[in-house]
């Protein structure tokens, strides 16, 4: 690791010279909100912006995709036969992305590419991936990062980690990847002797987070304990199932697979899918296994809560990035979920 020194009057002439190497994506200002979207050559990612409404894992993780084509006429000699789409592995760099947001590509990492199954599309678009992230200096008031395993000027997941400092950057270079892009980008001086200012940054900043959570006691909990636990019913009362929290989530990976058909021609797409949907676990057979938006609401919680920490004893699957929280139309807090879930007893009243 090394850090450099960027200033601002710089930043737009070197990530100019990015657009040839790289496809670029970054923050952009879409009507209320802020959203990553690919930058024309020219434009600037926009990095006064505070969190964005949806998380850049669709870089990575297309909403929608198609995966094969084939045709059903049986004059064809290729009649029935999957064709894999040709897609884009070209290098490309998110540029501006929030530390909450690059941990959650490695929490995702663990579904998609592990020693049983490795997804090639998830796989080879993010080895071509490079992260450039912008650490929080202004942390919104739902933002939780700090108690979910991140932080506000974490760096252990980013190529590159940028503190803006007011008239400059400060970058650690983290990786070999970032060493890639900052020579690209011409970015060279020398900035060691004012790296003591980003562990000052840092300190302030996570200073500014006083929204926590508890999660010490979830690994200990009996599982089957917990799914019975009287509370769900309240925490599910309001939820509409309406799937917000889901689309916006950065460690959300769940998808469906359809067919579409015109005519003779087909093709099999992936799209995200949400565990609030009644038709998400509907089998072929008619059985529901989570048939009302209590068990949904249920499961939601307890994949991200108590699933994924006892499979992969790697914390929990959430980085407190705090869109969930913003978002829901009705209010639920998974922050007060997770509270429920860390403090609760058999047999004890818990809400």
């Amino acid at each position: 690791m090394r850090v450099i020194k960027i200033d601002k009057k710089d930043w737009e002439s070197g990530v100019g010279k990015l657009s040839g190497d790289y496809s670029l994506y970054g923050p952009v200002k879409q009507g209320a909100f802020h959203n990553f979207a690919p930058l024309e050559k020219g434009q600037m990612p926009d990095l006064d912006y505070v969190n964005t409404r949806m998380s850049p894992k669709s870089v990575v993780y297309p909403q929608c995709e198609t995966m094969f084509e084939y045709t059903l006429d049986e004059n064809q000699p290729d009649h029935h036969v999957n064709k894999e789409i040709p897609k884009d592995y070209s290098p490309r760099a998110i540029l501006g992305i929030r530390p909450c947001d690059v941990k959650a590509i490695d929490l995702v990492n663990i579904n998609f590419d592990n020693p049983e199954y490795q997804d090639p599309w998830w796989v080879q678009r993010r080895a071509a991936l490079t992260t450039v992230a912008l650490a929080c200096n202004n942390p919104c008031s739902t933002c939780f990062c700090t108690s979910a395993g991140t932080g506000p000027f974490d760096d252990s997941s980013a190529d590159v980690l940028l503190a803006d400092m007011g008239d400059y950057y400060l970058a650690k270079v983290m990786t070999e990847k970032g060493e890639a892009l900052v020579g690209k980008a011409g970015f060279d001086q020398d900035g060691s002797a004012e790296a003591g200012a980003i562990d000052d940054a840092a300190k302030a900043a996570e200073a500014k987070i006083t929204s926590k959570i508890e999660t010490d006691k979830l690994g200990d909990k009996v599982t089957t304990e917990l799914y019975d636990a009287d509370f769900w019913e309240d925490v599910a009362f309001a939820c509409i199932n309406c799937g917000t929290c889901t689309y916006l989530c950065p460690t959300c990976w769940c998808f469906d697979i359809q067919d579409e058909v015109q005519g003779t021609d087909g093709c099999r797409m992936r799209n995200w899918d949400t565990c609030m949907s009644a038709l998400f676990t509907k089998h072929g057979t008619g059985h529901n296994p989570r048939p009302n938006k209590t068990a949904r609401v249920r499961q939601r919680f307890m994949h991200k809560l108590k699933y994924y920490v006892d499979k992969y004893e790697n914390g929990i699957a959430c980085v407190g990035c705090g869109r969930c929280v913003q978002q829901c139309p009705v209010n639920i807090d998974i922050r007060r979920v997770c509270d429920l879930m860390n403090r609760f007893e058999p047999g004890k009243e818990c809400a």
